[in-house]
């Protein structure tokens, strides 16, 4: 029998700031109060995964371990058919770039362009399928996880297309859509996105 997650505080394990507001509305009805690590100054474990599922536990048993409590991380990405399911549980790493100055960052429209740039290379005619995968793991602080997997197909569209949610969300079409992920509101897309795919199965099983 599945562990039941009380109501109460619950630690985001991620410092990105779209995830966590995604995650924190889907939680939010359920009598949560989530909390995400960087807000509670907890560091980024390295992710040395090589699925979605590794990642996930290794970064949600780090915040419940450092904080105490309860934490649930997202480990997501974008699996492109044509390239081999790359980039995959690399997908945050194609929009790595080391700033001439400070601090590096994240440059999404350069992995959206590098993608693209793959696709192209391989001619008109190019598989454009891909899919969105969310794994989320949920760690208690003595060391017990549960995991859960969504996901949602979908095709590559050129030039990317809205300006809402983050990440890849501007170039991905989900099947049957005329949006896409950045053109749709947020309530739209937790409609349909893998996130909230995974996030249903939690339910279930959790609360």
């Amino acid at each position: 029998m599945t562990r039941k997650l009380e109501p109460g505080k619950l630690v985001i394990a991620s410092h990105n700031e779209g995830k966590v507001r995604e995650i924190s509305a889907l939680l939010g009805p359920y009598g949560m109060a989530p909390v995400s690590a960087g807000s509670l100054g907890l560091p980024e474990p390295e992710e040395t995964g090589t699925t979605f599922a590794q990642n996930a536990a290794l970064k949600a048993l780090a915040s419940a371990t450092a904080s105490g409590l309860p934490a649930l991380a997202d480990d997501s990405g974008l699996d492109v058919a044509a390239l081999g399911g790359r980039p995959g549980v690399y997908t945050a790493d194609w929009a790595e770039r080391q700033w001439f100055e400070g601090e590096p960052g994240r440059d999404w429209y350069m992995a959206m362009g590098k993608v693209e740039g793959l696709l192209c290379a391989q001619g008109p005619q190019v598989d454009r399928s891909a899919a969105f995968v969310c794994t989320l793991c949920l760690a208690w602080p003595d060391g017990e996880t549960v995991l859960f997997e969504g996901r949602v197909a979908g095709s590559l569209v050129w030039p990317p297309r809205g300006a809402q949610g983050f990440g890849y969300d501007p170039v991905f079409l989900p099947i049957g859509a005329t949006q896409t992920f950045g053109e749709m509101s947020i309530e739209a897309k937790q409609a349909v996105s893998h996130r909230a795919r995974a996030f249903e199965q939690l339910v279930t099983a959790l609360f």
